[in-house]
């Protein structure tokens, strides 16, 4: 009998929440252009089901995005993208890793669609990212490869979309059987494959492709097919190409750093602009330039060039040594992609020399063909003796790196 009385006076569940109750908790109007389209299940829906549906509307109220079309329309629309990774944390839309500097998102014409499209379409997402790559494995069809006159191979397809034909290996693994295979995409509008023979070919035609600004620019770095799988070439030394994939990988590195120029908030400090120095062992290493006079909002490159307040060029050196100068204090910067710190002080003559020297304020005033300045005068406070190579933070690759001559560009 007690098992009766406690089954027949079972507290009843807790209704769950209604439409106009769920928007009002969260600023929803109720008339939202788009909505009615998916209303219909949401008297079907648990409560977990109706808090996450609810999210997800709210979420494209707040960033003022559109409701999307109905799945069944969405469906034969949409196309997988393949974009920097720096550019898809930038923009916020739906994505997922792809490959080592590269992010898969979903489009719908022209625009890369958001994460709440997917929750209020009920599909799951590998869902919607296989159907979009079988679309686009479709739209490739009847567009071959053409050989250009360096030998390398080029595609073009109408919509555009070519770094997005690296998902789709059956496109390209077999143009060069049993060799091994390098892709690259420059721009966006064409998709480039060369044999290991053409490597040097295929350098070439990404440094055209990129020798002047474009709205339609792709990546700089080269890919490989290795094992059925796409990854950036990690071309070693002695290899011929080892130095060129470096400075293509930091020619990328370089553009994210340009885009994240304009996004940082004035009233931090100024952006230190990035460039690339050679050095006499043929290598190429990225500096900061860091100007005296406000804080600096300093990029993660090999070495930073000061320079004072009237201009003149006080040395370059390597950047992993700052912490040398504890009484510099910087603070990470939140904002999306490379990472930045921010120094509100500006190093003395004393404190630069605790830094290692990659270059003399007067080799620097050659980059920049400025008048060479005159030494600086010595510290009253001695600077620490040099530091040994097993103990200095220089990483390998860069210790014994100095200054060569610099291109005219």
């Amino acid at each position: 009998m007690g098992f009766l009385t406690k089954f027949f006076n079972r507290p009843s569940a807790a209704p769950l929440p209604g439409l106009e109750a769920l928007f009002q908790e969260r600023e929803i109007p109720l008339d939202l252009p788009g909505l009615e389209p998916f209303l219909y299940g949401f008297e079907h829906m648990g409560l977990d089901e109706r808090i996450r549906w609810a999210d997800a509307i709210a979420e494209l109220h707040r960033a003022g995005q559109a409701m999307p079309p109905e799945w069944v329309d969405a469906q034969y629309e949409i196309r997988p993208e393949l974009v920097p990774a720096w550019k898809a944390e930038r923009e916020g839309r739906f994505y997922r890793p792809a490959m080592d500097g590269l992010s898969e998102r979903i489009r719908l014409g022209d625009q890369a669609i958001p994460a709440p499209w997917i929750v209020l379409w009920d599909v799951h997402e590998s869902e919607v990212m296989e159907r979009a790559l079988e679309l686009l494995q479709e739209d490739s069809k009847g567009h071959p490869f053409e050989r250009l006159p360096s030998g390398i191979y080029r595609a073009t397809y109408p919509d555009g979309n070519c770094t997005a034909r690296l998902l789709l290996p059956e496109l390209w693994k077999n143009l060069f059987p049993g060799q091994n295979l390098f892709l690259a995409v420059p721009r966006t509008g064409g998709l480039l494959v060369a044999p290991q023979v053409l490597l040097p070919k295929l350098v070439e035609a990404i440094q055209q492709a990129l020798a002047a600004p474009c709205e339609d620019r792709g990546l700089a770095v080269i890919f490989t097919y290795v094992d059925g799988k796409l990854l950036p070439a990690n071309l070693q030394d002695p290899h011929p190409i080892a130095q060129p994939q470096r400075e293509l990988r930091q020619m990328d590195l370089m553009e994210a750093y340009r885009v994240q120029d304009g996004d940082l908030d004035p009233e931090l400090g100024a952006p230190c602009p990035v460039t690339l120095l050679r050095t006499n062992q043929g290598r190429t290493v990225t500096m900061a330039l860091w100007a005296e006079g406000r804080p600096a909002l300093l990029p993660d490159c090999d070495t930073v060039g000061f320079v004072s307040k009237d201009g003149r060029p006080l040395g370059v050196y390597f950047r992993q040594t700052l912490p040398r100068i504890p009484e510099l204090h910087g603070t990470t910067v939140e904002v999306w992609g490379p990472r930045r710190v921010r120094y509100e002080g500006f190093p003395t003559a004393e404190q630069l020399d605790r830094l290692e020297v990659f270059a003399s304020p007067e080799a620097m005033a050659q980059i920049f063909k400025a008048p060479a300045t005159a030494p600086r005068p010595k510290p009253t406070v001695a600077a620490p003796p040099p530091v040994s190579s097993t103990a200095s933070p220089v990483p390998a690759h860069l210790r014994g790196q100095t200054l060569g001559v610099q291109a005219e560009d």
